[in-house]
This record gives structure tokens, sequence and C-alpha cells, in this order.
């Protein structure tokens, strides 16, 4: 049965990325619109946006967002089509034609403007979706803006709203003032709890209370939010909404990300030829990066932002015992200064052995992928996390903390059954984890038989978007009474 879903989300892809919510905008709508749901996106058009695609969009028109005293402005709406699903674009130069999307004084003025914008671009387009499907905390007053706005407007007032916690980390906190100034609401919202943390108002906890459904991206991570370890202090009201909290683990583009046709690669391979494949890839990364050719030692990849929540103080604490075995080191990433000084300390003090680039590069990542053997991803929290699956993608072992999505996408080899698609270990503990990375170190090295199983194992795991879009499908039913 089809459904009309509209997704508002502060960035998407293929138009634009700073993290992994861009991931999922640009996957799970594909994949609902193959399956005949009537699929759109809306997104502000950023800079970025414009500098790359701007020739692509076609222009719909205009029309006036009026949201408090102080946002009364005009908005332009342009248009694409992708891949089946239509992404429409706020546009608006002062608010989102700057250098990054996010982190300016101004962030809850821009994305209120956005939020009223889009609810008030359905009117002009005559298009109303069953399901607003918003994403973190840069659509967060969606639900209650629809309901409140546009109380008496029948038409808004049919429409479900489903809210995602990509990371609950990053909630969107403001002052109260902007309540009345520009999201025309009374304090009365403020007064009455449903929008107050601490003495400002929060867009997350906003959509916690007013969204129908909440989901997040992995059963552990929705198991984890509810306890004051996990739960950023909005545990209380996430405890209180636990019926309505779905974790749904979130997939990957297997068309972007698949080794046997990724032009990025050395050398093509798949499930079958992945040996030679890896090889091949292995090679060219060591003399991309300067590394010694040394095809038979272990290279281990990391592909990540160098954050505390990443657990790269585990990493770094730790290198050089971590250094002391047979392996090289290549670490793609940037972030806190600490961990780029102790990530380029390393560089210095094992050359040819290890290597840390400083910033992000789309084409390298690719190819560490490919060309490692391990992929380190000891995260202190991670909501799912993207990057586990993309290397088993790619038949290179995942080496995780059992956290979130990463306890439910990686099992852990299992040396009496054979069983296991990548290690794992529990405790945030910088000892547990090399012990891990030394217990994998012998399987590659004394069990190549049972590290090829693994491999295997890895190549077979569904990372694919179909299993949880089909969750989402009745995820929305159930919202729709169907």
């Amino acid at each position: 049965m089809s459904r009309k879903i509209l997704f508002a989300a502060g960035e998407g892809l293929p138009y634009i990325k700073t993290g992994g919510l861009a991931d999922v905008i640009g996957s799970l709508p594909k994949v609902l619109a193959e399956h005949g749901n009537d699929v759109r996106i809306v997104l502000p058009l950023y800079q970025g946006i414009i500098d790359r695609h701007y020739g692509e969009l076609e222009r719909l028109g205009r029309i006036r967002v009026q949201s408090g005293w102080l946002i009364n402005q005009p908005a332009t709406i342009y248009q694409a089509v992708t891949d089946g699903v239509t992404y429409y674009f706020i546009e608006h130069q002062g608010y989102f034609e700057r250098g990054a999307l996010y982190g300016y004084v101004d962030d809850g003025e821009r994305f209120a403007f956005y939020q009223r914008a889009l609810l008030d671009m359905l009117g002009f387009l005559d298009w109303w979706p069953d399901i607003i499907h918003s994403n973190d905390w840069q659509s967060g007053m969606v639900p209650l803006l629809c309901h409140v706005c546009f109380g008496g407007d029948e038409r808004y007032q049919r429409i479900k709203h489903v809210f995602t916690i990509h990371n609950l980390a990053f909630q969107g906190n403001f002052g109260v003032e902007m309540l009345p100034s520009c999201l025309g609401l009374d304090y009365y919202y403020f007064d009455n709890g449903s929008t107050r943390f601490d003495n400002g108002i929060s867009f997350l906890k906003t959509a916690l209370v007013y969204a129908d459904k909440i989901s997040t991206v992995s059963p552990t991570y929705s198991s984890e939010i509810l306890t004051s370890q996990y739960g950023e202090r909005m545990d209380e009201i996430l405890r209180y909404r636990r019926e309505d909290l779905w974790g749904i683990t979130n997939g990957i583009d297997t068309v972007e990300w698949d080794p046997q046709t990724d032009r990025r690669l050395a050398k093509n391979y798949g499930p079958k030829t992945w040996k030679t494949g890896k090889a091949a890839n292995k090679a060219a990364l060591q003399k991309e990066l300067g590394l010694e050719i040394l095809p038979d030692t272990c290279l281990i990849g990391m592909v990540s932002r160098l954050t505390e929540q990443k657990g790269v103080y585990l990493i770094s604490q730790k290198l050089r015992e971590i250094m002391s075995a047979n392996v090289q080191l290549v670490i793609l990433g940037t972030g806190e200064e600490a961990a780029e000084s102790a990530f380029r300390w390393m560089e210095n003090e094992y050359r040819g052995r290890a290597v840390y680039y400083q910033g992000y590069n789309e084409d390298l990542a690719h190819r560490i992928y490919a060309g490692s053997d391990l992929f380190l991803m000891p995260s202190l929290y991670e909501p799912c996390g993207i990057s586990q699956m993309v290397s088993m993608r790619y038949g290179t072992l995942p080496l995780v903390r059992e956290t979130g999505g990463l306890r439910d996408t990686v099992r852990p080899f299992n040396q009496y059954t054979g069983d296991g698609n990548g290690f794992s270990f529990y405790t945030a503990n910088a000892d547990d984890m090399v012990y891990t990375i030394n217990y994998a170190l012998k399987q590659y090295y004394d069990n190549p038989e049972g590290w090829d199983a693994l491999v295997s194992s890895a190549f077979a795991t569904d990372v694919s978007w179909e299993k949880s879009a089909l969750l989402y499908e009745q995820l929305y039913d159930q919202m729709l009474g169907r």
C-alpha cells in the first residue's frame, strides 16, 4: 500500500553531508520509493548545494514565511528528482548561504525558519503527506508547529509525525525567547514543560513530546538511551515514551559502497575474488601512503571523526603497545587537537608503518576500506555507525566496542564455533581494546582458515536498507491505523 512520506532533515546525500544523517537521507527514502511509496525530502538550500548542484534545480516559486514577530521573510522553493525521490530546497540567502551548515549563534532562528517554511510549502505545493518523518533537532519542532500553528486546517491535522534520533547528544537547545520571536508559540509551551530544558527550550525534547512515534537507529541504542549513562538527560522523557520508541538499524547504500564496481579502487573484487582483489588494493594503498609494501603484514584502518565519542583516546594512549605488534596502521580523519597531535606523533615515530591523514578524503576512505585487513572502531557510544557496515561490505573485519549499532551489526568471532563477522570488546577500556587487537592478530597470523571464513561471513552480512525499510513501513502503517 502506497504511502506519502515527507522527510525533513538538516542534510542529505547526494546534495550535502557533514555526518551519518546525510547517508540515511540519501539511502532510506530511495528504498522506500522503490517499494512504491511517494517519498519526498526537504532540505535548506545551503551554499554547498548551490556551488555543486544549482544547475540541476528547478525553481518552483516563492512563499512568505511568517513565524513569530522576528521572522517575516520570503523563501524560494526549488525542486530536483534523484533516484525516484523528489527533493525540495528552501532558499534563504542570509540563513543558509554560509560556509558551514551548523554552529552559528543564530542556528535556532535559521532552523525555525526552515521548519515553518517546509510546513508552509505544503499549501503552496498542494501536496499533503500521510507522514512527516523528521530527523534530529533541526526538524524537531515540526510536530508541535504543525499541531499548533495550523490547528484550524484539517489537512495539516491529518498528518502523522515520526521523529528519528540519530545522535541524542545534539539537541538544539536555545533561549526561551525563541518561542514567541521565531516560532510563533506562546510561553504556555515552556510553562507546561513540553519544550522546557534547563532554563531554555530544546528542539529535540519537543519532538520527543509531540511526535506520534519516535525511532532511533539501532535496537541496542534504543535501550541504552533509556538510561542516565546514555540518555543525555533525556532519559526520563524517553522512558515515558518507551512504548512509542522503535529501534531500527540503519543500512548503507550498497550501490555507492560496492567493491565490485567502486571506481576508486586499484582492483575491483567480490566475495569470490576478494583474496587477489584485497591484496592488490592493499599494495596500492601502502604505496600511495608511503608505507612499506608488506603483503603479509596486517593493515589496520580507521576512518573517523577524531572525538572522544569515537574512542580515539583509547587508541592514542596505547599507540606504543599497538605498534609493538606486527601491524601497519592508517588513520583518516580530523577532530580534537589532542587526538590529531597524538596521531601526528605516531606517524613520525613509526614512519613507514603508520600514517595519519589529517582531514577527510572520500576517495582515500574507499581505498582504506578496501586495502585494510582490520577496521578499528572503538566508540564509547555509537547510535548506529556506518563504517563497520562499509568495512564488512569490503571484506575488512571490523573490531568494535559493543555499544549501540556496533553491537547489533558485528558478531564477534567465536573460536569454538567459528561463527562471527568481526571482533569486539565490551568495556570502554584501552587494555581490553589492545587485548582484542592482539586476539584478532593471532587469528590473522595463526588461523588463516578461520580468518578466511570470517571474511566470507562479513561479505555475507546483509548491510542493505531492505529489511530496515520494511520495518519503517510497519511503523508508518501502525501510525496510520492500517
